[in-house]
């Protein structure tokens, strides 16, 4: 069965209903990604981090983000309180994976609480750290990074009113563990991402053509709708609502972030753009692209938006080769716009990692509004394995428009040792939108 999966994971279908594998199969593989991740990536997480022992506690409907990474797939939500205890193991090199609850989680970590002998929890959590009495305890709390920061101030609260003196004595931050763990991709998973990131692209295809745009009467909100009613068809989520945009060559400068695009009628000669990503097997992708309406008379795009077109990609170019390991995001965002203008461009990067979430942990390359620098965020090391949304828009001034058009781009690529590489390819074509007959 897992072969199966897999086999089908790796091939390159057409059809959507050949890519998207069914509910049951998707539980199995996201079943066999976990135990990956708890088997062969946490203890050298753990090991790298100095973590002896990592306890996650949260509550039914108000869930430590970290348990969004290790949910069974055939559960929507924590279920009362739920205590994972992760506990490395030096000689072994390996970690013990434990819940202290009243149900087993899932099929990859095992309870070993008996209620009925020990009724108080807490209690029998203690006892458990007691018997393997690590170095030190990670917790999930950080004055920085929300998704490292899920442990609620009752459960701590509780936590250290049943604790001894020598237990609390060991509890540090898990911040630094908890986000390599929430950023760190798996090979499996990598192989996953193609197939998200494929999907995601033949939405968009099947968006910028004249089988749902009509020019002249197709807005910009229709094809969002349109967007949000082909993820629901194909049994797939969204994690944001979508952005389509329009630039023409008029005198207001529509984009997305105005407010002045939303009910735009498309028309032939627009430059359209789209903001878009997929919630698929616990990850995420976020996409944007552009597409030209063709005018009756053409065939191709304009020469100046497919100059410009080339300027953003030499941006992204620019950026992804600063990345290096143990570079923060700021020196890398300081490196690519310092480059970038000196090559002529006039750049914003905004580059966040993703994963589980949409903007994942790990380190933050600029916002569209803090091009110089971000702070805390921005200072976390670059790590391997990390898979970024390599997003960012770089502002061409169009002579035969007499105006400047920005080319807003995003793509998955991943950072590993032997470098970095897009997911699936990058945009290097504007899209053709057909006028429609």
């Amino acid at each position: 069965m897992v072969k199966k999966i897999i086999l089908a994971l790796l091939l390159c279908q057409v059809s959507f209903s050949q890519q998207i594998l069914d509910l049951k199969d998707r539980a199995t593989l996201i079943e066999k990604i976990q135990k990956d991740r708890l088997e062969n990536l946490l203890p050298k997480l753990m090991s790298k981090n100095g973590i002896d022992m990592w306890i996650i506690i949260t509550r039914e409907y108000n869930e430590d983000p970290i348990i969004k990474t290790l949910l069974p797939p055939t559960w929507l939500n924590a279920r009362r309180r739920t205590i994972l205890v992760f506990t490395y193991n030096e000689k072994t090199k390996k970690t013990e994976s434990v819940a202290i609850s009243r149900y087993n989680f899932g099929n990859n970590i095992k309870s070993i609480w008996n209620k009925e002998k020990t009724p108080n929890q807490l209690v029998a959590l203690k006892k458990y750290i007691e018997s393997v009495n690590p170095k030190n305890i990670g917790l999930n709390y950080s004055k920085n990074f929300a998704l490292v920061d899920g442990i609620s101030k009752s459960d701590y609260e509780l936590f250290y009113d049943s604790m001894t003196n020598e237990i609390k004595n060991k509890v540090v931050s898990a911040e630094k563990l908890g986000i390599q763990w929430i950023e760190t991709r798996t090979e499996l998973e990598k192989k996953v991402y193609k197939d998200l990131v494929k999907i995601t692209q033949n939405i968009i295809n099947e968006a910028f053509s004249n089988k749902v745009i009509k020019p002249g009467l197709t807005t910009t909100d229709d094809v969002v709708w349109w967007m949000r009613e082909k993820v629901l068809e194909l049994k797939l989520k969204t994690w944001f609502h979508p952005t389509v945009d329009v630039q023409r060559n008029e005198k207001s400068d529509l984009y997305a972030f105005d407010g002045k695009s939303k009910y735009d009628i498309i028309q032939t000669g627009d430059l359209v753009h789209c903001d878009f990503g997929i919630s698929y097997l616990t990850l995420n992708t976020d996409c944007q692209q552009i597409a030209y309406v063709l005018k009756d008379d053409e065939n191709e795009a304009p020469d100046f938006l497919v100059n410009a077109l080339k300027d953003a990609n030499k941006l992204q170019d620019i950026l992804t080769g600063e990345f290096e390991i143990n570079k923060t995001g700021n020196e890398i965002l300081f490196n690519s716009l310092k480059i970038a203008k000196q090559s002529g461009l006039d750049p914003q990067i905004y580059t966040h990692p993703l994963g589980t979430f949409g903007h994942s942990a790990g380190t933050t390359i600029g916002m569209w509004d803090s091009q110089n620098g971000v702070p805390v965020k921005g200072d976390v090391s670059m790590n391997y394995d990390t898979v970024y949304a390599i997003e960012l828009n770089n502002k061409s001034f169009i002579k035969e428009w007499n105006k400047e058009v920005r080319i807003m781009l995003e793509e998955a690529g991943l950072f590993e040792k032997n470098g970095f590489r897009y997911i699936n390819g990058r945009q290097t074509e504007i899209l053709l939108i057909k006028p429609f007959k």
